[in-house]
């Protein structure tokens, strides 16, 4: 079992845990005890960076705007060890990118600020269907933009990402702002069809 400090805006962080093994325990009866909690084992992620946005759904217009913040912490794309970040929005429905937006380059930057609003139409009774897939690409003059990460946010999507999207839909017309941790480009589940 683990403890988190919760935290709204950023990443949970780990404060400790306790191993039980399960082979002493009596599940027939209720126990209680106490016991101390150890250091919870390191995560070891590669660090990719954090990316803040904001949602905002209208729905008697059926719109929803999506305002790229900025991002932090970086991961180094470039052989001068910084990177020249962009954002690919994409709206998809039944797990299909429908609509595709970006963001400007900002060049030689860890840490960009944007600060650029895309709206979508989404009617009200699609909205519960769409995801938003936002990527953070390094931006290469000569051969592919190379993905840093990914994260999605919507109905469908787990942790942080559903959250974000629950908060949205329960303040409509109100731009909710959260930092979100990037994955791994590769390693995202594909999103499933609602």
């Amino acid at each position: 079992m683990a403890v988190y400090d919760f935290d709204r805006f950023s990443r949970n962080d780990a404060i400790g845990e306790v191993r039980v093994p399960m082979s002493s325990v009596d599940l027939g009866r209720p126990v209680l005890s106490w016991r101390e909690l150890q250091a919870a084992p390191r995560e070891e992620q590669e660090k990719l960076g954090d990316i803040c946005f904001s949602l905002r759904y209208v729905p008697t217009a059926g719109k929803l705007t999506v305002i790229i913040l900025e991002a932090k912490n970086l991961k180094k794309m470039d052989v001068g060890g910084l990177s020249d970040p962009y954002v690919k929005v994409h709206l998809l429905q039944g797990g299909k990118k429908v609509r595709k937006k970006k963001t400007t380059i900002k060049k030689n930057t860890l840490n960009p600020y944007y600060n650029e609003a895309f709206s979508f139409e989404v009617p009200c009774d699609q909205v519960q269907k769409v995801q938003v897939e936002l990527t953070v690409l390094d931006y290469d003059k000569l051969g592919k933009n190379e993905a840093i990460g990914r994260v999605a946010v919507g109905a469908a999507v787990g942790g942080a990402g559903l959250r974000h999207w629950a908060d949205m839909l329960a303040n409509p017309r109100r731009p909710i702002a959260q930092w979100h941790s990037l994955r791994p480009p590769d390693r995202m589940r594909p999103l499933p069809a609602p």
